[in-house]
Parts: C-alpha cells; structure tokens; sequence
C-alpha cells in the first residue's frame, strides 16, 4: 500500500521515493504525493528525476487498488529510489479551487439548506450542482457576496482522519446527496473549515480560506427540476 503523503500535507512540492512495483506503462511507489484524482478533482502531474534527469508523470490514478504513476521510461526497478516533484503552480491552482469549492457549499448548506448533487473542477475553475428549487441572478449575487466573507474571514483549514463510527456521529458530514463512501472504508478523512464547514473528503485544499482568492460566480443554469448549477472561477486578489 502507498503511503499517500498528499492526505496529510498538500504542500510538500517534492519527496524521495522508493520503486515497489514496474508494471508495463507505470510505476508504484512507497509513498507519494501525487493525488490520484477523485471527486471531481483531476489528478496531479510533475516529475521523476532518475539519474538527474527529469522524467515526466503522465498521468497517476488508481488501478488495480494501487496509486499508479504513468510514465514512459523502461530503466526501472523494483528498489529503486527516485526524487518526485509535483507540478506546483498547477496543484495550488486545483488547492484553491477546491477549497473555494467547500466554502460555496458551507455557505448553500448553512444558509440554504441545500445538498449538493454532483461537482467538478479544473484549475481555477469548477461549478457544483444543488437541490435548488429555483436560482435567480439576485440570489446568485448574495451568494457571492457571502463566499468572498468567507475568504475574507481567513478561516483555518485542518485535515482530520476519524474511525468511521466517530466520524458519522459528525452532523451533516456527507453533503452529497448520496453518500458515496465504500462501507470498507474505516477511516475517513475530513476537511474542517473552521466555523463554516466540515465534510468527509479525498483532495487537496489550501491551509485558510485566504489562500483562495477572490471566487467569482460565473454563471448558473438549471439541471433539471430541482437541480440548479453554479459555475465559478477563482481569481488572484
């Protein structure tokens, strides 16, 4: 099993590794910091250095239950110790993204009651769908106006890893409108926004809703009945 580093600390830019399995197309290491992609957060890219020069990742996810890093490089072997470096200006952008991401969906679960019903995201860009009955442009304005609070506020951000019975006595933990959370999965990883929002979750976040930068709504339409999507860009300060 590889250790995922990324879990515990997002900003770790760079790690020694060691090889523990070379499959045709990738690799498998000890531990990485690569995120392997997952609830609507694409996967990371960087870098392997293998005698001092670089290597490109193609692609990492999970296959076969392992955290397979794709690359294209025949020179490999199981023991084999490598230097990984994450693409950085592009895992921070994905960060923020996804943490402006939870403050929108503190804010519609605190002040609107609304879950959510599915999601996605690219670098400085995402939208989320809610059980909305109707969505307005004057809403959708007041809603800006309390995600950009939110960032102002500066609120801490922490990881947390509970036993799963600990962790759904939580209120609230799963805001999706199906709890998509394996019953094999003991442990469960959750993202606190201090004073706003605390939810089960697999990515990467920024340390303080400062880090994000100005969210942007920029657009909503409807899905459906009582299905309604908010689209948003994040921009620098």
């Amino acid at each position: 099993m590889t250790e995922q580093i990324y879990n515990s600390d997002a900003y770790i830019k760079e790690l020694e590794s060691k090889i523990i399995e070379v499959n045709e197309d990738n690799i498998v290491l000890d531990r990485t910091i690569f995120f392997p992609g997952g609830g609507g957060q694409p996967n990371d890219l960087g870098s392997i250095f293998v005698d001092k020069k670089e290597v490109k990742i193609e692609k990492v996810s999970w296959k076969d239950g392992k955290i397979s890093h794709f690359l294209n490089v025949n020179n490999l072997k199981v023991g084999d110790s490598i230097e990984t470096k994450i693409d950085w200006q592009r895992r921070f952008k994905l960060m923020r993204t996804h943490t402006a991401l939870h403050i929108l969906c503190g804010v519609i679960w605190r002040d609107y009651g609304a879950a959510v019903t599915g999601g996605n995201m690219e670098p400085l860009k995402g939208r989320m769908d809610f059980e909305f009955p109707s969505l307005s442009a004057e809403l959708t304005e007041e809603i800006e106006k309390k995600i950009n609070y939110e960032v102002q506020e500066d609120r801490k951000i922490t990881v947390d890893f509970l036993p799963r019975e600990e962790a759904f006595q939580i209120p609230d933990l799963i805001r999706t409108k199906i709890n998509l959370l394996p019953e094999s999965l003991r442990i469960i990883r959750t993202i606190n926004i201090h004073g706003l929002d605390l939810q089960a979750d697999g990515g990467t976040h920024v340390s303080s809703t400062s880090k994000v930068g100005y969210i942007k709504i920029t657009g909503h339409e409807s899905k459906g009945k009582i299905n309604k999507r908010l689209r948003i860009a994040v921009l620098d300060n």
